[in-house]
């Protein structure tokens, strides 16, 4: 688990943290393996036995002070009394990772004693669509192919498509089978037919172990509908003109309601990889795409604005039925059209999946993608919970999780990886804030319970030479960081300990937040008056503002902030965010598939990755294994002047490399695979999420290296 602050030292009152011009607040990223310094958890059992504070709930940890008989909770500082177990228990304190570490992990019982549910099997389902092209379908295989050598042992896999019908898949005989549902083209009409008497799950879900060959069979089968079958089957759509037949928000229904028979007993989680061409155009959750256009100049709307919010809450409404049949959903676009992923990320995002967007078939990485995906650890049925002492609370949370109904602060989390993460801010509860007269310290503490998969352990028998394999089996458990943090004495202190990729982090969460509800222009609005804010607090701060001769002569305004090299980053990035897509102005040709695709990636990075993905790193090299300067400023003048021959931008989704004019002629290009220069960058990069969506036709590195997940560039001359 890793937290990073924005201020490492806590403004000491509402005051301070008002004339600091700083967001006060942190990012989560609780399945980490490690936290933000590289240590891992103390692993333990009994996790329902660990003591619990009776006011305020939180956790026994090693900041709490321990009599014989009773501890203070470190938080609120309520006493409370300890039974006898735990009296013996902590008499032999070595023993107990609660009193070693304040990070630990421990376990829990499954709640229930159901013997299906502590032994359910992972389950990977692909809907296919079928209204799209035979290089979509092409590419589709690979990802699955590449899916297929991913998925953990004694997986079950199940194949659907889906068109103006869905088809499912029996790849248990010897022959594949396909059999088919259409799908009613009215808004609001539903299947004929319940999925499950179409065919039983049970015959739908093969183990891939024992099917793999038929199931690379099956896909080889899948062909796209042809222009006479989508005519038949798709009819008029609104307002008379002919749509194209891809009934997804159907098919999504349908097979969650189908998977969702055998939640907690086949499976404890179900992934949906949903593979789309195009927008929805046929049955329910059919979308209008042509709010997209020039309709805006003739409605006087502002398209910014406009094309943000979704369309219609049947997507979101639909994810709630995902979340409750224990199914996480992975979008996959493949469109250069609107397909308006405004209304359909809420597929992904609230049940824990991934949204991904490529532009084009040729510059796609989706198998580089599906492979990486599919090999990270992930855990399921999370929830999140952050307390702190009761001189501040949390204010805003964000992230891709969604609140509890019932309890405050608490956030529930269907599926999330070990690099997902979430962020707060805080505020403070009264005006005395930290009070300067007494030995307390800001506490928070985080408490993440999840659930992960265990496979079968091989048991190898002797006697017969061969190999037997157990069922999966889930593990319940409770992961707590607890921290303490200092105050700043005065604002010189605050801006000394400022984190400044944690403060974009929080940023870039608050201003999509202001895009969503007001519009692009706003959150650029929002962003603007904020760097302005901080500098005018800093000049004041400092007394860096003089004037001369009353106030005839214009003050000198420090906008670079010499006196706190902790902030002097903080002008660029925000230079960066307003140039990125993400908050360009639609008349610039920002398509709006691409900036939600920009809002669900962000709003889910870890601050060193957002950092990057905002404000590219350029690093030099005098060969392809030996650096020469670790970090260039981003001009022409670095790759003028510096003298270095290659250059590597790394920009999160897209690596460039770049050997210059004065390169020699003997160094190898492109650059061999066991460099340093690839080799380091891969090492990183084959463990993290990127999509790519390019305009300016930009060459992909998946023919020169398979593992890697970014697009990489060549070039061997400047770009004027």
């Amino acid at each position: 688990m890793a937290v990073r602050a924005t201020v490492s030292r806590f403004p000491a009152d509402p005051d301070a943290q008002e004339s600091s011009g700083l967001p006060w607040g942190l990012t989560v990223t609780p399945f980490a393996s490690k936290d933000e310094s590289g240590q891992s958890p103390v692993y333990g059992s009994d996790g329902h036995l660990l003591p619990r504070c009776e006011n305020c709930y939180a956790y026994f940890n090693t900041y709490c002070e321990l009599d014989h008989w009773a501890w203070n909770c470190s938080l609120c500082g309520t006493l409370n009394s300890l039974s006898s177990e735990s009296i013996a228990k902590y008499s032999h304190s070595q023993a107990c990772p609660e009193m070693t570490s304040s990070f630990i992990d421990l376990e829990l019982p499954l709640e229930g004693s159901d013997e299906e549910m502590t032994q359910a099997r992972p389950v990977y389902v692909a809907a296919v669509d079928l209204s799209s092209s035979e290089e979509f379908l092409e590419l589709t295989r690979s990802a699955l192919l590449a899916a297929l050598e991913a998925v953990p042992p004694g997986a079950l896999f199940g194949l659907a498509t889906f068109s103006h019908k869905i088809g499912l898949y029996d790849v248990q005989g010897a022959i594949p089978v396909a059999k088919n549902v259409f799908i009613p083209g009215e808004t609001e009409g539903s299947l004929p037919i319940e999925l499950e008497d179409v065919m039983p799950l049970s015959q739908f879900l093969a183990p891939v172990e024992t099917f793999k060959e038929n199931i690379t069979s099956a896909l080889e089968t899948l062909r796209p509908t042809t222009s006479w079958e989508r005519t038949a089957g798709a009819g008029q759509g609104l307002d008379g003109v002919l749509m194209g037949g891809r009934g997804f928000g159907t098919a999504m229904e349908a097979l969650f309601n189908y998977l969702g028979s055998e939640y907690g007993n086949t499976f404890a989680l179900a992934r949906v990889f949903a593979f789309l061409s195009g927008p929805p155009d046929h049955g329910a959750g059919q979308l209008d795409t042509r709010r997209y256009g020039e309709q805006y100049a003739s409605k006087g709307e502002d398209a910014d604005r406009a094309l943000l919010p979704e369309q219609t809450p049947f997507y979101k409404d639909l994810a709630a039925v995902a979340v409750q049949a224990g199914v996480c959903v992975d979008i996959f676009a493949i469109t250069n059209e609107y397909t308006d992923l405004a209304s359909l990320k809420f597929l992904s995002i609230e049940s824990g999946g991934s949204l991904f967007l490529y532009s084009n078939t040729d510059e796609s990485t989706l198998p580089q993608d599906m492979y990486r995906m599919l090999s990270r650890p992930y855990a399921f049925n999370c929830i999140l919970r952050l307390r702190t002492s009761s001189e501040f609370k949390p204010g805003h949370f964000y992230g891709h999780f969604f609140p509890d109904p019932q309890y405050e602060n608490v956030q529930h989390i269907i599926c999330c990886d070990s690099f997902a993460t979430y962020a707060y801010d805080f505020d403070f509860a009264n005006a005395a804030g930290f009070s300067r007269h007494t030995s307390e310290q800001p506490m928070l503490q985080i408490a993440f319970q999840y659930t992960v998969v265990v496979p079968p352990e091989e048991l190898s028998n002797a006697e017969f030479g061969s190999t037997s394999r157990g069922k999966h089996s889930l593990k319940r458990r409770l992961r707590i960081r607890t921290l303490q943090f200092g105050t700043a004495q005065n604002i010189n202190e605050l801006y000394d300990n400022v984190d400044p990729e944690t403060v974009l982090s929080v940023l870039v969460h608050k201003v999509i937040l202001a895009s969503l509800e007001q519009g692009v222009r706003e959150g650029r609005m929002l962003l603007h008056d904020w760097l302005v804010i901080l500098t005018a607090q800093y000049n004041e701060a400092f007394k860096l503002v003089q004037y001369k001769n009353g106030n005839s002569v214009p003050p000198h305004i420090d906008v670079e902030f010499l006196q706190c090299p902790q902030l002097q980053r903080l002008p660029r990035l925000v230079f960066a965010l307003l140039r990125n897509p993400l908050l360009r102005f639609h008349e610039e040709g920002v398509h709006p598939d691409y900036r939600i695709y920009l809002q669900c990636l962000f709003s889910a990075l870890e601050p060193s990755s957002l950092h990057r993905a905002v404000y590219p790193l350029l690093m030099s090299y005098s060969t392809p294994d030996k650096q020469a300067y670790p970090r260039h400023s981003l001009s022409r003048a670095a790759l003028i002047t510096s003298g270095s021959p290659i250059f590597l931008l790394d920009a999160f989704t897209t690596i460039i490399v770049f050997y210059s004019s004065t390169a020699d002629p003997t160094l190898p290009y492109p650059p061999p695979q066991d460099c340093k220069l690839i080799s380091l960058r891969i090492s990183i990069y084959k463990m993290l999420s990127s999509s790519s969506f390019s305009s300016t036709g930009v060459c992909t590195f998946a023919s020169f290296c398979a593992i890697n997940c970014s697009q990489v560039c060549y070039g061997q001359q400047l770009i004027k």
